[in-house]
């Protein structure tokens, strides 16, 4: 696989990012994987933390990770079938929710050698549920294709455990679906990202704003210190607007436009279980 976005540019104080070739979005492939993303959000809000399964999947297992204020919540599973397993991470209830509880110093990503710096509070959450996520994938063929996938917060973790993946375990086929994802690390990070992930499809709205956050360069209040910030490699641009922040990001809205390139493929998957994708407001 080609390398997509790499590398950064310093020029009169800016940090660029740089457009290389991408590896292309595959619009079947984005719509399943987002309808079992919007069922890590029915893990989290069911009260026994159910959540429905594509047909001809089975659950190897749910995980649960560490947040901010110390509660243990669920944030996401592994899948299989026959032919492919999933690995999908849950991000915030909204917008909103993220930019207030954004806490972007960074960190030394410790899982992966010279891998450079990485958000600190997305970099927390997985190393929370980094052991019990290796455990799960213990459980699956090294040689069936895996797939990894998140919305908003989520596909930030879901690229730090992409990258842990692909440098330390055995798995022969990686392939990596975001929806909406934040920046998660700094220039070296994306380097060692981009070069290590073989294949990341980053599907962002222009009109959303966190694919835009934390921003290229992020001086911290805390810290008094400035870190730089770029995207990992696989851009593929969404353009639509709903009339609010908050609408222009989640994923029911993601879904109902990706939708409008391949509908009856939408529709069918939608039919079987009832009521498993998810549905704009």
């Amino acid at each position: 696989m080609q390398e997509q976005e790499q590398g950064q540019e310093h020029e009169q104080g800016q940090v660029h990012e740089q457009r290389q070739e991408q590896n292309p979005m595959d619009i079947r492939t984005a719509l399943f994987l987002a309808a079992v993303c919007g069922q890590t959000y029915a893990q989290f809000h069911n009260p026994q933390h159910w959540f429905m399964l594509p047909r001809t999947y089975m659950t190897v297992g749910p995980f649960s990770a560490e947040v901010y204020n110390g509660v243990v919540e669920p944030f996401g599973f592994v899948i299989e079938s026959d032919r492919a397993a999933i690995l999908a991470f849950r991000g915030t209830g909204s917008a909103v929710d993220w930019v207030s509880d954004l806490i972007a110093e960074q960190i030394a990503y410790k899982p992966v050698t010279d891998a450079g710096q990485t958000h600190h509070g997305f970099t927390d959450i997985y190393m929370s549920a980094r052991q019990a996520i290796h455990g799960l994938l213990d459980q699956l063929p090294v040689d069936k294709p895996l797939f990894v996938t998140g919305h908003s917060l989520g596909g930030a973790l879901a690229t730090l455990a992409a990258l842990d993946i692909a440098a330390n375990r055995n798995h022969k086929q990686l392939i990596v679906y975001t929806f909406a994802a934040p920046r998660v690390g700094d220039p070296k990070f994306v380097r060692k990202y981009n070069h290590t992930v073989p294949y990341h499809v980053r599907i962002q709205n222009e009109f959303d704003i966190v694919p835009h956050l934390p921003p290229l360069l992020y001086r911290s209040p805390r810290t008094e210190k400035t870190y730089a910030y770029l995207h990992v490699k696989g851009e593929s641009p969404l353009s639509f607007r709903t009339g609010s922040v908050g609408g222009n990001h989640i994923l029911s809205s993601y879904f109902a436009d990706m939708a409008r390139q391949a509908p009856a493929f939408a529709a069918a998957i939608c039919a079987e279980p009832p009521g498993w994708c998810p549905v704009e407001n």
